[in-house]
């Protein structure tokens, strides 16, 4: 599946508009403008919150939990000692970890989980500087990937929010 993830340039908080690949708008993520860490909720068009996105303040490095129906689904973590390029983890209970790497930068990176690519994210085909791609796998848990993109461009990008 394609999605196309669009930040809000004059918002209060991380705001962004999620579109599938027809164009139509499938989600909305309201960033919480006056928080103590970041803390953004993940909705449906129909104002339901589907998963919710809390920054853990006091940890080593840049740390977000995913939350879903009150529970933590997913802790993402940025790695912090890596050579020549970054490294996030997504931890989920059990074995399906997914990591992600790549130009975090520029927008280009993908997500694995044992090796195998489950979801790829670029901006390249986008002019717009707040508007990218997400493409995921069949049978991938599209809401948790990108809730851990959002995740990945708030650590790699925190001074956007001060726009």
């Amino acid at each position: 599946m394609r999605y196309v993830m669009k930040q809000k340039l004059f918002a209060f908080g991380d705001d962004f508009m999620i579109q599938d690949a027809e164009g139509r708008d499938v989600y909305f993520v309201d960033g919480k403008a006056f928080s103590f860490g970041d803390q953004l909720a993940f909705k449906d068009l129909d104002g339901n919150e589907l998963a919710f996105i809390k920054q853990k303040v006091f940890s080593w490095g840049p740390t977000y939990e995913i939350h879903r129906d009150g529970a933590v689904v997913a802790v993402v973590k940025k790695k912090l000692f890596t050579l020549l390029h970054h490294r996030f983890t997504v931890d989920v209970p059990g074995p399906d970890d997914l990591e992600a790497e790549g130009d975090f930068l520029d927008h280009e990176y993908t997500f694995t989980r044992g090796g195998r690519e489950v979801a790829s994210v670029s901006k390249r085909w986008f002019s717009w500087t707040d508007t990218y791609g997400v493409d995921i796998a069949a049978n991938e848990d599209d809401l948790l990937i990108l809730a851990s993109t959002i995740v990945v461009d708030m650590a790699c990008h925190p001074d956007k929010a001060d726009r």
